[in-house]
């Protein structure tokens, strides 16, 4: 089974998004995969963003009961793909000896829309929902071993 790790600054916006898109869309290409989201820098008390959950609701996927947790030495050895929102998150992969060619940055990068009105949070989740159906279309390509035929 093919094994995800969605990764972002503070797990509390961009990679909690991105993880529910990818269940769902996962779904519709087929794919067999586990999934989960993770921070590579501070973690907040507060839980998920109040803005995420409403733009997540907007689309019907509920993200609020997401608790926010950091990057374990348990997920870079069994994970196949790291997916980060941007090239500084690669760079910190990279320093803890995750190989390159693991790494995908989503949508080319998803900038971080923490502490950002609605209307920036629906921009963010936009370029999520367009990065996740690439990423899949990648998957499908890349790794057919986890697509699952039609029944």
């Amino acid at each position: 089974m093919l094994r995800l790790l969605f990764v972002c600054t503070g797990n509390t916006c961009r990679s909690p998004m991105a993880k529910a898109i990818y269940k769902r869309k996962s779904i519709e290409y087929h794919i067999s995969s586990m999934f989960s989201s993770a921070a590579v820098g501070i973690l907040s008390n507060s839980g998920v963003s109040k803005n995420a959950v409403t733009v997540m609701n907007e689309i019907g996927i509920d993200i609020s009961e997401h608790v926010p947790r950091g990057l374990r030495e348990h997920d870079i050895d069994v994970c196949n793909i790291f997916v980060v929102m941007t090239p500084g998150h690669a760079e910190i992969l990279r320093s803890v000896d995750v190989p390159d060619e693991k790494i995908y940055i989503l949508g080319g990068g998803i900038p971080d829309p923490y502490g950002s009105d609605l209307v920036t949070y629906r921009r963010c989740r936009n370029l999520i929902e367009n990065g996740v159906d690439e990423l899949c279309r990648m998957i499908v390509e890349k790794y057919p071993q986890y697509v699952k035929e039609d029944e």
